[in-house]
């Protein structure tokens, strides 16, 4: 029964609880290195993302200048953590959203936008920002045909650095006790950065602030030349790095930038997660990967605040899969073995398509056609006991055509070699030089599996 309702502890609205994320000291990765190192940890918004602050300041002021009209329409060109700030604020006041994505974002990102009720639309991401097929150009022609509706414009809104300035620079140095020496930031639209970044220095002009760029974006290059050198090449890390400078990135607030690969990215976002319990996104990892590169200039009494953005649970589909991370290179072990190779196979396919002896050839050129293989390894009592190679039955057949329904026991040739699991894949690339066609894979006293010439010229060339 309800008696007195100011002793309940509840917030308004989920809106409520963004922001006055906690630092939380890092300990496993920054093991070695001089300086006392603080995660700020933006995760815990409600939306999972730093982004959750910028929605929510964009919002109020588009209907404080009434642009924003109930029932009103809000679109944004989105990397997908702007894009759920955004929905969250909206859901709460009652607006629609749509959001264009490009085609490299993850699967989670844009169903959980959906689950917000934002309508998505997918947009090629190799093309030029100002491209008209881009997702900031499709956003805007959105935009124009869609009545009522507003543009976030979260690369050029001030509001993205404003509510920064607010609200997570003030955050930083109330927690800091005023201490802090140096702050570490991704840069994607430069709102972050920029906002907290020109907070900090006014408090305290020696504070230096880090900017982090994944490799292939044109901001460091800028920031160093004034003139990028190129478009940019593609990157595989979400939500930072830019082909084009934002209107909300402003490098007067910016000390350094450090340049970040893909794979360093996802590594060490995987290494937060397992070593600091931190569930983190691949741009978290880009951000701490360049902490850690620069770490050689901090002192030993310097505090140092990064600033991770987002949660991994937007990334299961890919950082925190082992297969799609070996299907692009990332996940590289220092000793190269036969079941690391075997891993990256594509599983289109059974482990071991073989045939018996007694088979005849045309059975075994039916399984040869049916899985695209080239070679068939004949078993007879869970044993190897010979070969069958496609050309060369191919040739026997074109001889003699009586060929084809005789026992694959009389044409068959000598087994394929076998290596075991943990044998490196130097031996195995020895042992397909040796007019070998493939090796069937052992783990201890089972075969697991087998490998071509193709499976091996595929990982060299990855």
């Amino acid at each position: 029964m309800l008696e007195d309702k100011s002793k309940i502890k509840a917030l308004d609205s989920i809106l409520d609880t963004i922001g006055n994320t906690p630092l939380v000291n890092l300990q496993k990765i920054t093991a070695g290195y001089e300086g006392h190192y603080f995660a700020k940890i933006e995760f815990l918004n409600p939306g999972g993302s730093v982004k959750d602050r910028i929605g929510l300041e964009i919002i109020a002021e588009a209907e404080k200048s009434g642009q924003l009209k109930p029932g009103g329409t809000i679109v944004e060109a989105t990397s997908g953590n702007t894009g759920v700030g955004l929905a969250i604020a909206a859901a709460v006041k009652g607006y629609n959203t749509i959001f264009t994505l490009p085609d490299k974002m993850s699967m989670e990102k844009i169903r959980l936008l959906r689950a917000y009720g934002a309508e998505v639309v997918v947009t090629p991401a190799a093309v030029p920002h100002n491209s008209p097929d881009s997702y900031t150009e499709v956003a805007k022609r959105i935009v124009r045909e869609t009545p009522n509706a507003i543009l976030a414009n979260q690369y050029y809104n001030p509001k993205n650095n404003e509510s920064h300035y607010k609200t997570t620079g003030p955050e930083i140095w109330e927690e800091t006790g005023g201490q802090v020496d140096y702050f570490v930031a991704g840069i994607g639209t430069g709102g972050t950065i920029s906002g907290a970044g020109k907070y900090l220095k006014e408090q305290n002009p020696d504070v230096k602030v880090i900017g982090i760029d994944p490799e292939g974006s044109i901001i460091r290059d800028v920031f160093y030349n004034r003139k990028s050198k190129s478009e940019g090449k593609p990157y595989k890390v979400e939500g930072i790095g830019q082909d084009f400078i934002p209107g909300t990135l402003h490098f007067k607030y910016i000390d350094e930038v450090v340049e970040v690969t893909d794979k360093e990215s996802f590594l060490m976002a995987r290494r937060l997660t397992r070593e600091e319990g931190m569930f983190v996104g691949g741009s978290s990892g880009t951000v701490a990967a360049g902490l850690l590169k620069y770490a050689k200039n901090f002192k030993p009494d310097d505090v140092i605040v990064v600033l991770i953005p987002d949660t991994g649970e937007r990334y299961l589909s890919k950082i925190y899969s082992d297969d799609w991370m070996r299907e692009n290179g990332f996940l590289t072990p220092e000793k190269i073995t036969v079941k690391y190779i075997l891993d990256g196979k594509k599983k289109d396919i059974p482990p071991i398509v073989y045939v018996t002896p007694k088979n005849t050839v045309r059975n075994a050129l039916d399984l040869i056609k049916e899985h695209n293989v080239s070679q068939l390894p004949v078993f007879e009592n869970d044993k190897c006991v010979g070969a069958i190679d496609e050309s060369i039955v191919m040739r026997l057949i074109i001889e003699d055509s009586s060929t084809a329904d005789k026992p694959v026991a009389e044409i068959m040739d000598h087994p394929f070699p076998e290596l075991q699991t943990e044998d490196r894949v130097t031996q195995a690339i020895d042992l397909l030089t040796r007019k070998n066609a493939a090796i069937l894979v052992k783990e201890k006293n089972k075969y697991i599996g087998i490998l071509s010439r193709y499976d091996i010229i595929e990982y060299v060339t990855v």
